[in-house]
């Protein structure tokens, strides 16, 4: 892990979405908001935070997948989702003071920005623009928890849960003549902590589709030829 303070990858602001809250600040603002975060790289497999520990840190994802996850004392797990580059991790802990309700960890190498908890409020409340920032970050966060429902919930087959997974994970992936792709560096353990099935599950289930020519797969890359089909086939609504 490196650490270094200030702008220690260069330019930040053009790294894939470094962070939604300069979107909208001021440029006077925006160096400050720099000025206070200090710049990490993560090997994939760190743990970021754990839930129930006290935040004393607000953390911006600049590139890489971070796994959100929810754990019981008996060790079983509960993948809420993936965070994707321009997503700040924890943001309603920190801003709230309770503890952390998930855990999050890295899944490939990344980039991660942080500020000391204390002043990223002592920053609100000097600029309360940036409130806008925080409220569309929370409402990420209750689009994931829908989408979590949505799949465990509503879908009734576990075809139609991975299906759904895979098509929440293609929302932010650009289309390439008519096919979309889409990076997916779980498992098909974790896969199956997702939506709720065993791995054994998930893996017959991508056969199937490959079998049928719904979905390839190259290494982490998946590609989805035809949304619809692939729809139709597992019965999603």
């Amino acid at each position: 892990m490196r650490n270094s303070p200030g702008s220690g990858w260069g330019s930040i602001s053009g790294a894939a979405r470094a962070s939604y809250f300069t979107e909208r600040l001021s440029p006077d603002e925006c160096r400050e908001f720099e000025s206070l975060r200090t710049y990490s790289a993560y090997p994939s497999g760190v743990t970021l935070f754990v839930e129930q520990e006290l935040p004393d840190n607000v953390l911006f994802l600049l590139a890489g997948q971070v796994k959100l996850s929810l754990n019981s004392t008996a060790g079983r797990r509960m993948i809420l989702g993936v965070a994707c580059p321009g997503e700040t991790l924890g943001l309603s802990s920190a801003f709230s003071g309770s503890r952390y309700d998930m855990t999050a960890e890295t899944v490939s190498q990344c980039r991660v920005a942080s500020m000391a908890r204390g002043a990223f409020l002592e920053f609100m409340r000097r600029h309360p623009s940036a409130y806008r920032n925080v409220a569309r970050e929370v409402c990420l966060e209750c689009a994931r928890a829908c989408a979590k429902v949505r799949r465990l919930g509503l879908a009734v087959t576990a075809s139609a849960k991975l299906v759904r997974f895979l098509l929440d994970q293609c929302a932010v992936t650009p289309q390439t003549k008519g096919s979309t792709r889409l990076i997916c560096a779980l498992t098909h353990e974790e896969i199956g902590e997702c939506i709720g099935a065993s791995r054994e599950t998930v893996s017959r289930l991508f056969c199937d589709f490959r079998s049928r020519e719904l979905l390839q797969s190259r290494g982490s890359t998946l590609i989805i030829s035809d949304r619809k089909a692939l729809e139709a086939y597992a019965g999603v609504e």
